[in-house]
């Protein structure tokens, strides 16, 4: 409803009871400027009446044309990076819509998740089109996939905060993305056949950093559950 939004101080408020408590309003300049931003465009949007559910769906679109932009002869990879970054503005702003208008759900929650869960697939098929291995963008895939799911068992068996922010957060594999694709290509313009190089040094990134994410997770995860027990 139009009448019921929240202002900033209010929304950031509902955000990080949302969140483990984390408040934007303390975040790093960068962070806070992104999540004002996101609320900004959500309560936009949110007097437009248009709620969180289209714009998930909108922004699982937007991942999806990245695998099917990224192979076409010079500026694919660009275009590839250019849906990565819509795709991840949407995905801050459904959440912000339906934080700012009251709409959160239980349901929706399961639905945003899911919908980061295809994104990132895109992604990174979109990495193994452009030459990165099959292995390597498996156990990427693999080990993100197992990151979320460790935090959300975690939190079903009485974890009541998110554990930890880790090195291998979905902002990280939002940037890894991001800056490998624009990189790959960069040097595609170079020389084509170094754009499967540069994409498997993204990928190679991207599972170091969701593997020592991981291990971060699991070690607070560790100590919340002990110390609950």
């Amino acid at each position: 409803m139009v009448g019921t939004q929240l202002n900033w101080d209010q929304y950031a408020t509902a955000w990080a009871r949302l969140h483990g408590g984390f408040d934007p309003r303390t975040a790093a300049p960068v962070v806070r400027a992104w999540l004002r931003f996101a609320y900004h465009v959500g309560y936009v949007l949110g007097r437009l009446r248009v709620g969180p559910t289209p714009v998930t769906v909108f922004g699982v679109l937007l991942c999806f044309c990245v695998p099917l932009f990224v192979e076409r002869p010079g500026n694919g990879p660009f275009l590839g990076a250019l849906f990565v970054l819509l795709a991840a503005v949407a995905d801050s702003v459904d959440g912000a819509v339906a934080v700012a208008t009251g709409r959160t759900t239980r349901l929706g929650y399961v639905y945003d998740s899911v919908a980061d869960r295809l994104g990132e697939v895109a992604w990174l098929v979109a990495f193994w089109l452009l030459g990165a291995p099959g292995a390597l963008v498996a156990a990427a895939g693999g080990l993100s996939w197992l990151h979320e799911y460790v935090r959300a068992r975690a939190v079903s068996a009485g974890m009541r905060e998110i554990g930890a922010v880790t090195v291998g957060e979905r902002p990280t594999r939002v940037c890894v993305a991001l800056v490998g694709l624009l990189v790959a290509g960069l040097t595609g313009l170079i020389d084509a056949d170094l754009t499967a190089g540069t994409i498997t040094m993204a990928t190679t990134v991207w599972v170091l950093l969701a593997g020592f994410g991981l291990g971060q997770l699991l070690s607070a995860v560790r100590r919340a559950l002990v110390d609950a027990g």
